[in-house]
């Protein structure tokens, strides 16, 4: 990258919370009354698409894992019930990753922090704030607006220039969203990444880089 980085968007979930146990545990409990095969299909769809909306994966186990048509007013519910399962779950901060959390801490005063998650955004929102990490975040977005349609929207209100932005993530779907918005990713907690771009083993990386 040619300039300083002052611009971050963080993915949320394997990046800042360790929550990918529990929104596992979540799908298999919506879908309790269905083939246990099908919803592991689903659980797998969802590993390797972590940057996509539950809306999406709903539509998903019920078009390509069951074979059936669902309407918007049950992926709603669906996702309803799944929201409430995640704000009895998630708000413990025993699930924050710490490393992202201090890297946050330490530098929120010097860089511009977002968040563009594939979480239901007033469900991500809530998290945020029981999680007391809200006020480090410049925006805190999410579904069900696409990743890729977040991180554009915030370039264009902010006229931020892109040569000075990055996106850390976990997923290919960050990766897709830094690429069609034409600026920097760092891979972080999932190892598949490590071809794609810069990857971060730690955050003491990324500090050595802002250091320079």
């Amino acid at each position: 990258m040619n300039k300083k980085i002052k611009i971050i968007f963080f993915d949320f979930d394997g990046v800042i919370l360790d929550s990918m146990p529990i929104r596992d545990y979540g799908f298999r409990k919506i879908f309790e009354n269905y083939p246990t095969n099908l919803v592991e299909e689903l659980i797998s769809y969802h590993h390797l698409n972590g940057g996509l909306s539950r809306f999406h994966k709903i539509k998903y186990f019920y078009n390509e894992c069951l074979k059936q048509e669902i309407s918007d007013e049950k992926i709603e519910a669906y996702a309803s019930i799944f929201s409430k399962i995640m704000k009895q779950e998630l708000i413990n901060k025993k699930y924050l990753i710490s490393q992202t959390v201090d890297f946050i801490e330490r530098y929120h005063k010097k860089i511009i922090f977002h968040i563009v998650s594939g979480s239901e955004q007033k469900e991500l929102r809530f998290l945020c704030e029981q999680l007391g990490i809200s006020k480090y975040f410049e925006s805190i977005e999410g579904s069900p607006t696409h990743k890729n349609d977040l991180v554009k929207n915030i370039i264009l209100t902010k006229n931020y220039d892109k040569n000075e932005a990055i996106l850390i993530g976990d997923s290919i779907n960050d990766y897709n969203a830094a690429s069609v918005n034409k600026i920097g990713f760092f891979g972080f907690n999932n190892e598949e990444l490590k071809s794609k771009d810069k990857y971060l083993e730690n955050f003491e990386q990324l500090e050595k880089i802002l250091c320079h």
